[in-house]
């Protein structure tokens, strides 16, 4: 051969297969990816994040699903940073109130566009789109990984590999154990799990954006239509046996009224949910079922027009500028889940200070919206069990659930994360997936600079930093990341020594710090005896402001505590009401122990949240 043709081709070659190095690689730009790709880049480290579509956001915008469910009271951290663009966009928090199924509507392209923008603005930060894994090996410590991604090859390398994708899509690769489907109730002891196993996930949705088009815009009556199949969406009159709730027509249109006169459809009671388990599937099968759920939406929108009235409503086909008009991806409500270093389950989050693991003490993500689980489409939906907005409280999600437990420098986030298949069905939500991606990044990025693998990196130095980043790891909705005692709180509560209170109030779960009632002696008690030896330091039977003092002096050495001016290093921390002889108020006793004990960081925890160091 010519040697100008061989040179040529080798040439062509070295073009199309690039090798670069990453600190961190993240594949997947869904909610979780691109808060964790944002979020290592933010701290220094050289991130790469591999997107399969043109899109960031995954389900809150490339699924449709723009309406963020749960944390209106607790925006942590990058999610807050998002809702804050929302309101700077649309003009105000009220603004985003247009549907009923959310406080928080926005339309999907806009939540696109302020995610690009974010992700424009980090220097660490690079983006391939319309990208797959080609294969991952792992060799001397690094990740390396072949990407394909518009006919050309790329090899890169990477110390931490995070897998963002919507179903998990990496970890059969590592040859990582996980679950799929619903656990037995003797599992994980939950009694309101089904009584044996089984591989049913929920329903997927093939999402649809309509917009009012002020016309007749009704579509021909799509293959297959039966308006059977929807007679029972909404109180028609004519289903009177059903067990479901049925709303008036005008509440499944304004569920999901998004701004600027458009209507996200993602309606679960006998609407456009679709049953499949496609995880396993080849991509093939799982084309053909996503393309039989769009089908089936497109059958609805005709009743939506012909049978309810509303033929002046049509799918938008500016939104996703695809071809058909809907979104870049299906709404997955369920993955694989990882074996992590723990599984939490529904136990630790209906009594988390009761349990045999302590995993409260290590939680990274905060969430307050019910178990959720969506099976109506599925063919034996009577015979399962009904888990509609199943009551909680607010519940903190712990780090060892995004570690597994075989694999080391892997982190796994978005919905395959160590739950079980019940508590899956809140932390599956937009703003718990979008933390726990946060805290992702966090993790990666102190175990590059710190020079440790994932699982040596402190959970008290990835709590730090998201504390640091007004993120929550304890669920105290009555705490605002705003108030000047934030820190000091959330670090006591992960603690444990003042605990919180879980309540149920309608549709609303919290879990209440209550820092302006009296300290109970028998809290405290509870609180302190796994840090502190109560026998040397025994408590007061009064606890006036003036003898816990004296309390934390004998604790800590700390002398000058009281003597000298205290009213003024009390004031300078924010308190208020100086008397030394009145109670002290359960905020009040947090700030001290933080202040003149630090607990927090002096006791160190493992992945079970058990106390393994003393500094």
């Amino acid at each position: 051969m010519n040697l100008k043709f061989i040179i040529f081709f080798i040439g062509i070659f070295l073009s199309s297969c690039t090798k670069s190095s990453y600190d961190i690689v993240v594949v997947g730009g869904g909610t979780s990816g691109i808060a964790s790709a944002i979020q290592s880049s933010r701290l220094g480290s050289k991130t790469l994040l591999i997107e399969n579509s043109d899109w960031l956001g995954g389900m809150m915008t490339s699924a449709g699903v723009s309406a963020l469910d749960g944390n209106y009271k607790m925006p942590s951290g990058f999610l807050k940073e998002f809702r804050d663009s929302l309101v700077s966009y649309y003009g105000s928090l009220d603004s985003l109130k247009t549907g009923w199924v959310s406080n928080v509507m926005f339309e999907p392209s806009v939540g696109n566009e302020i995610l690009n923008k974010i992700a424009n603005s980090e220097k660490n930060l690079k983006i391939i789109f319309n990208s797959k894994i080609d294969k991952i090996k792992k060799q001397k410590g690094k990740w390396h990984i072949s990407i394909k991604s518009e006919n050309k090859l790329e090899e890169v390398e990477t110390t931490v590999l995070i897998d963002a994708t919507e179903l998990g899509d990496l970890i059969p690769i590592l040859n990582i154990p996980y679950y799929i489907g619903m656990d037995s109730s003797s599992m994980y002891n939950e009694k309101i799990a089904p009584k044996n196993s089984n591989d049913i996930i929920q329903d997927l949705t093939q999402v649809m954006i309509l917009k009012d088009y002020g016309k007749d815009v009704t579509i021909p009556v799509p293959i297959n239509y039966n308006r059977d199949e929807f007679i029972c969406s909404y109180d028609s009159g004519e289903c009177s046996d059903t067990e479901l709730k049925l709303w008036p027509k005008e509440s499944l249109i304004s569920y999901g009224k998004l701004p600027n006169g458009k209507y996200m459809i993602n309606w679960p009671i006998n609407g456009n949910d679709y049953y499949v388990n496609s995880i396993e599937m080849s991509e093939e099968d799982r084309i053909s079922h996503y393309e039989k759920a769009k089908q089936k939406s497109i059958r609805f929108l005709y009743f939506i027009q012909s049978e309810m009235g509303y033929n002046y409503l049509s799918i938008d086909k500016e939104e996703f500028l695809t071809k058909d008009g809907f979104p870049k991806i299906p709404y997955h409500r369920e993955s694989r889940r990882i074996k992590g270093q723990v599984t939490l389950n529904l136990n630790h989050i209906t009594n988390p200070y009761f349990q045999n693991n302590s995993l409260y003490r290590t939680g990274i993500a905060v969430g307050d919206y019910p178990v959720d689980h969506h099976h109506n489409a599925h063919p034996n939906y009577n015979k399962l069990p009904k888990l509609d907005f199943y009551p909680i409280p607010s519940y903190s999600v712990p780090f060892g659930s995004l570690i597994p437990k075989t694999t080391n420098n892997f982190i796994v986030i978005e919905k395959s994360i160590s739950v079980s298949n019940l508590v899956n069905g809140t932390t599956r939500l937009q703003p718990v997936v979008m933390q726990i991606g946060q805290a992702a990044g966090i993790a990666a990025s102190l175990a590059v600079s710190q020079n440790k693998p994932v699982d040596k990196v402190s959970v008290r130095d990835i709590q730090m930093e998201i504390l640091k980043n007004n993120g929550y790891i304890q669920p105290f909705a009555d705490i605002s990341s705003e108030s000047p005692n934030f820190i000091s709180y959330q670090k006591i509560g992960a603690c444990g020594i003042l605990r919180g209170k879980g309540i149920n109030i309608g549709w609303e779960n919290k879990t209440l710090f209550y820092p302006d009632k009296n300290l109970i002696r028998s809290d405290m008690i509870t609180g302190l005896k796994d840090y502190y030896d109560l026998n040397k330091y025994q408590i007061p039977n009064l606890l006036t402001i003036k003898n816990i003092s004296n309390w934390i002096i004998k604790v800590s050495g700390e002398q000058n505590l009281i003597n000298g001016d205290f009213e003024k290093k009390w004031n300078q921390l924010g308190l208020k009401d100086f008397n030394l002889k009145r109670i002290i108020k359960r905020g009040e006793f947090a700030i001290l122990i933080d202040r003149y004990l630090n607990p927090f960081s002096k006791f160190k925890v493992n992945f079970k949240g058990e106390i393994i160091k003393y500094d």
